[in-house]
C-alpha cells in the first residue's frame, strides 16, 4: 500500500528537498505546502559505595551502580578515561531524548558543536536530523539519540576500533535501558560497528537487520545528506521502512 502523506509531512519534505513520486490525482509537495502554509558526575562517582563499583555487569564492563539507572550511567559516560579521547574532549556526550522512546537514533560520534554544548546532533546535521524526524510525525524529544562514541575525534577524524571497542559498552546499556521498538543507525560507522561488518551503507539501507533481538534499520548520516542532497529521497524510504517495522512490532 502506498504512503499517504499528510500534508504536513508533505511540507517538511519540500523543504527538505526531497522529491517523493506521487499516485496519479494526488496533490504535489508543493500544492499540500499551500494547503497548509503554517550532577556533576564526579559527585555521583563519589557517592557510590566503593565496593559496588568494583562489581561489573556482565558482559558490558561497567559497574553495577554505574549501570543500574541512568544518572550513574551518565555519570561514568562523563567520567569515562577509558581511551585517549578523553584528553582532547570538552565533555562527554551522553545521549538526549525519551528515556523510554519507541525509536532510538545511533549516530558515530560527537562533532565540535556537540562537543560544546553535551549533546547530540545540535549542528547542521542535527537540524537536518530533526526535520527527517518530523517528516514522520516525531518530534526530536520523542525519540532518544546517541552516539557509538561519546567523546569528539580531534578534527573529526573517523573513530579508531579500539575507541569505539572501550566506548560501545555504554551504548549497549543505553539500548537495554530504553527498550526501543526499532533503531535507526545513520551513517557507516555506526552501521558497521553495530552490525560487525563492512559492508557500504548503500547496500546496507533498504533492509531490516537485527542488534540483539531489536530491528535496526540503515539509513545515511544527515551530514552526509547535507553535502549529496540528491540521497534524501533513499533516506525517506529508509524512514517510512523504520515506520512500518514500528507499526508491525504494535500490531
Amino acid at each position: 500500500m502506498p504512503h499517504v502523506l499528510s500534508p504536513r509531512q508533505a511540507a517538511i519534505l519540500n523543504e527538505m528537498g526531497v522529491d517523493v513520486w506521487r499516485l496519479r490525482g494526488q496533490k504535489s509537495l508543493e500544492s499540500n505546502a499551500e494547503d497548509n502554509a503554517k550532577s556533576s558526575a564526579g559527585a555521583v562517582l563519589a557517592s557510590l559505595p566503593q565496593d559496588e563499583v568494583a562489581t561489573l555487569v556482565p558482559d558490558t564492563g561497567l559497574p553495577v551502580s554505574l549501570g543500574q539507572d541512568w544518572d550513574a550511567l551518565n555519570a561514568a559516560i562523563r567520567a569515562c578515561t577509558k581511551c585517549g579521547l578523553h584528553q582532547t574532549r570538552t565533555q562527554a556526550v551522553c545521549g538526549v531524548g525519551n528515556t523510554q522512546a519507541d525509536w532510538l537514533v545511533v549516530g558515530e560520534a560527537p562533532g565540535a558543536d556537540e562537543d560544546a554544548k553535551g549533546e547530540p546532533f545540535v549542528g547542521r546535521a542535527g537540524q537536518l536530523l530533526n526535520e527527517m524526524l518530523r517528516a514522520i510525525g516525531l518530534n526530536r524529544e520523542e525519540v532518544f539519540i546517541a552516539n557509538i562514541l561519546k567523546c569528539r575525534p580531534p578534527d573529526n577524524r573517523d573513530p579508531g576500533a579500539g575507541e569505539i571497542a572501550e566506548c560501545l559498552p555504554y551504548l549497549r546499556r543505553q539500548i537495554e535501558l530504553v527498550q526501543p521498538k526499532v533503531i535507526l543507525v545513520v551513517g557507516r560507522i555506526a552501521a558497521q560497528s553495530l552490525l560487525q561488518v563492512t559492508t557500504p551503507v548503500g547496500k546496507l539501507r533498504g533492509q531490516v537487520h537485527e542488534f540483539e533481538g531489536l530491528p535496526l534499520v540503515v539509513t545515511y548520516h544527515p551530514a552526509y545528506l547535507l553535502r549529496s542532497p540528491t540521497q534524501k529521497a533513499k533516506s525517506w524510504q529508509d524512514l517510512l521502512l523504520a515506520q512500518d517495522v514500528l507499526k508491525g512490532a504494535a500490531g
